[in-house]
């Protein structure tokens, strides 16, 4: 039975509280061991990938459409919360028109030495080369989801984060990436950048992408790819740190004409993911959405 909800600092629903309050969520969240999906899209795709929810909040009308998820979440003990539109904008200062938000166990980071030797495993297992992302600092959580909605559609193996780039599991983030995040394994680095180091334990050759003076073309690595390859992006204004270009095997930039220097980080991601993708062909399944 659906629990309804008339006021919107109910602590029941404390979970879905202030959720444009970036500084505040950041923090929170984390602590307390959630994230938050939201759209059937997402939260089917979080459920799929085996994470727990906490409770749902939605709409009065939403219980039809999502009655299977209802009837699941209720079955399982997870509580399902309804409120009028106003309610639920008041508890989250946003008009929610995606159907439905749920509060979702976060689940726990594994080690990066675990997380490469699963990627290795399952490029072993697919007959392909392995491939890794690395985003220092990215601090736009577009961005973040833009790059796992990328990985995802591209064969990337696996995901390394720095200890300063912005949360994969941030609401936005999440939306952003289609619910692709929980699909492509991530983790973060405790270290950086001395821990690129695993990487080479593991015998990865370790790419920077930046400008500068003795950058190799995206395309002479293209034609000559190492087995094991990870790349490394940076921010979109400062692009990688002196350190993390130091750190790298090498460097990498993309051919540009018109007088442009650079793309956007997410594009530019794209980009390289694309030249740099593990099978030869993909199966067409879209376009641009």
């Amino acid at each position: 039975m659906a629990i309804e909800i008339t006021d919107p600092a109910d602590e029941r629903v404390r979970d879905y509280f202030a959720l444009t309050d970036v500084a505040l969520r950041t923090k929170v969240e984390p602590e307390r061991g959630l994230y938050l999906a939201e759209s059937e899209k997402v939260i089917r795709r979080a459920l799929a990938a085996g994470h727990r929810p906490r409770s749902f909040l939605m709409a009065q009308r939403w219980l039809t459409d999502l009655a299977d998820l209802v009837e699941q979440a209720e079955s399982g003990g997870v509580p399902v919360y309804v409120a009028a539109a106003g309610v639920i904008e008041s508890m989250t200062g946003f008009h929610l028109h995606r159907g439905a938000l749920a509060s979702m166990h976060r689940p726990s980071l594994v080690a990066p030495e675990l997380l490469l030797q699963k990627a290795l495993l399952h490029s072993a297992l697919e007959g392909k080369a392995s491939r890794v992302v690395i985003l220092e600092d990215i601090v736009d959580h577009t961005n973040v989801g833009a790059v796992f909605r990328s990985a995802a559609a591209l064969g990337v193996d696996a995901v390394l984060i720095t200890p300063r780039c912005a949360d994969p599991l941030y609401r936005r983030a999440v939306r952003v990436s289609m619910g692709t995040v929980f699909q492509v394994p991530w983790t973060r680095i405790d270290v950086w950048p001395g821990g690129l180091q695993v990487l080479r334990d593991n015998g990865f050759t370790v790419a920077a992408f930046a400008l500068t003076d003795e950058a190799t073309s995206l395309d002479d690595l293209a034609a000559d790819q190492p087995q094991r390859l990870a790349v490394i992006f940076g921010t979109e204004g400062d692009g990688l740190s002196r350190r993390a270009v130091e750190g790298a095997d090498l460097v990498v930039k993309i051919p540009m004409a018109g007088g442009v220097d650079s793309l956007n980080m997410a594009a530019a991601s794209a980009v390289a993911m694309w030249a740099l993708r593990p099978l030869a062909t993909f199966p067409v399944t879209g376009g641009f959405g």
